[in-house]
């Protein structure tokens, strides 16, 4: 049995927030570079630029590569040889509360949704715990913006709507969001499950890298078509048409009843952030 004292969950947190919202993952800025050589439509290709600009700016500048730091998405891969020394989310949110203001980054959690009221310091965390054999602990850390989370949907297809009703859900949701989710954009799609675990499904596909595909040779042919069919909407980086409308998508799936066909689309901008580390 391994024990990890809870100051150091505390303090790895508060690092990944700060990292996750000021340093692009590598295969996002690689997606995005490699959509600013093969975007053909001129405007597209300028906003693409400035883009880029703005990822060069915060690095050198060492502030938020977007405004809207997001809800602090904590998830942890917990082993279940490991003992944690004191409260678990209690250190979790401190790590967060310590990360957005240390970070100087923007507090945008409110303590009730519908009283509202700013809890000041972008606490409570969203935490997503998965156990795991061994003696690990691993945090991701993923700042979601809610201008792009407002524009995710759920669906409880029917199991008649098949493959093709999925694709078209799926579709169709980028098609209704158009440029509010600021594009081009990046989905977490899930598939199966009920329908609280299907919107978990969706927000756990952000976190896989862009270079890796499902490894359900099925899925991953999916998630090709799928991004193919989207890119060829027209919609474009900020909306102002082009080929480049979304990044790259991935699909997470698992059992669901005989009856059901749940799907979560999940969708984030060009800015998907995620910072990770093993304890």
């Amino acid at each position: 049995m391994r024990t990890i004292p809870a100051q150091k969950l505390t303090d790895a947190v508060a690092a990944l927030c700060i990292q996750a919202n000021t340093r692009l993952p590598a295969d996002v800025q690689a997606a995005l570079d490699a959509a600013r050589t093969s975007e053909p439509w001129p405007l597209a290709r300028t906003t693409l630029d400035l883009l880029w600009s703005n990822l060069d700016a915060a690095r050198e500048a060492d502030l938020p590569i977007c405004q809207d730091t997001g809800m602090a998405c904590v998830f942890v891969e917990l082993g279940t040889d490991v003992h944690i020394e004191g409260d678990f989310e209690a250190a979790i949110h401190e790590g967060v509360r310590r990360g957005y203001t240390d970070g100087y980054l923007r507090k945008s959690i409110v303590a009730d949704p519908l009283r509202r009221g700013n809890t000041g310091d972008n606490t409570p965390a969203a935490i997503t715990v998965h156990l795991v054999p061994g003696e690990g602990c691993t945090i991701t850390v993923a700042p979601k913006g809610f201008g792009s989370e407002n524009m995710s949907r759920i669906a409880m297809l029917k199991p008649a709507d098949g493959v093709e009703g999925f694709k078209r859900f799926v579709v169709d949701t980028v098609r209704q969001a158009g440029s509010n989710p600021c594009p081009p954009v990046i989905l977490g799609v899930g598939v199966g499950g009920s329908f609280d675990k299907v919107a978990y499904l969706a927000k756990k596909a952000l976190l896989r890298p862009l270079d890796v595909p499902n490894p359900d040779p099925y899925y991953a042919d999916l998630e090709r078509a799928l991004l193919e069919e989207i890119n060829a909407l027209g919609i474009g980086p900020q909306g102002f048409g082009g080929r480049t409308t979304c990044l790259g998508l991935a699909i997470e799936q698992m059992p669901t009843h005989v009856a059901g066909l749940p799907v979560a689309v999940n969708v984030s901008c060009h800015v998907t952030r995620r910072a990770c580390a093993a304890l």
